[in-house]
Parts: structure tokens; C-alpha cells; sequence
């Protein structure tokens, strides 16, 4: 008869299993847009998703079917500056957005793939290499 009595009574061999862990990649902490020698920190954050939600009555992934009115990319980006640019009205940026156009050679097509999509990455909507395939579909329209 065997031993049922106690845990440290029974020998047995254990089999060592290695399990792989993938490790998941950590977020970048924000996106940059550089104007004028100057970079700029873009993140969206909770509080302020839900303003731009209430303002334009849908979800943000809503309006990414196609590129998005200047007017809406530059308020996502308002309020993605919010947590370092205090004070940062809708003017400045549109001051941004005009020096970055006339001076940089930015455009609206560069500034929804390489502004707008970056920014909406690092602020969780979507994965980085989710935001590479938007930008790759964008590209080839």
C-alpha cells in the first residue's frame, strides 16, 4: 500500500518545464513634433480624451476613417500638448502648425501619419505596429 499521509512523503521526479514569457513591449512615454528647433511632448490622456469625445460626440478612432479636418488634428493636438504646454490655446497651435507648414514643409497628409497616428499610439488607442499599417494603407491611396 502506498503512503497517503503527508506532502514531504511522496518522492517524485519533477519535470522541469521552461516556459517562454514574451516580454511586452513598454510604451513609448509620449510622441515629439519638433517645430522650429523645438520639440513638443504629444500624449492623450484619459481626461483628456473624454473632452474631445463630449466635444466632437463620437470616439476618436471614429473620425480615422479618413484624414480628419485640419481643425480637428490641430485640437488633438492641443489637447496632447495639455500635460506639458499649460496655457497652449488653439491659436499657438494653429501658429504651430503654420510655421511647420511654411518653414518645415509640413503638410496635412505628414501631420496625420506622422503626428496625429503616432501620438494617438503612445496614448493606447493602438498598438505601434498597428499605427505602422495605418500610416502603409495611407501611404498607398
Amino acid at each position: 500500500m502506498s503512503d497517503i499521509g503527508g506532502l514531504d512523503t511522496v518522492e517524485e521526479t519533477a519535470e522541469e518545464k521552461v516556459v517562454e514569457m514574451t516580454e511586452k513591449k513598454e510604451r513609448k512615454p509620449f510622441h515629439c513634433w519638433t517645430v522650429n528647433k523645438r520639440d513638443y511632448r504629444l500624449k492623450l490622456k484619459a481626461s483628456t480624451i473624454g473632452k474631445l469625445e463630449n466635444k466632437y460626440r463620437q470616439n476618436i478612432l471614429n473620425m480615422l476613417d479618413d484624414i480628419p479636418p485640419l481643425s480637428v488634428m490641430l485640437t488633438i493636438i492641443q489637447a496632447a500638448m495639455e500635460p506639458w504646454e499649460h496655457g497652449m490655446s488653439y491659436t499657438k497651435v494653429q501658429n504651430l502648425y503654420d510655421y511647420w507648414a511654411d518653414k518645415e514643409g509640413g503638410n496635412q497628409t505628414d501631420l496625420y501619419s506622422k503626428v496625429i497616428i503616432p501620438t494617438l499610439a503612445v496614448s493606447g488607442f493602438f498598438t505601434q505596429e498597428q499605427a505602422d499599417v495605418l500610416v502603409e494603407e495611407m501611404q498607398n491611396v
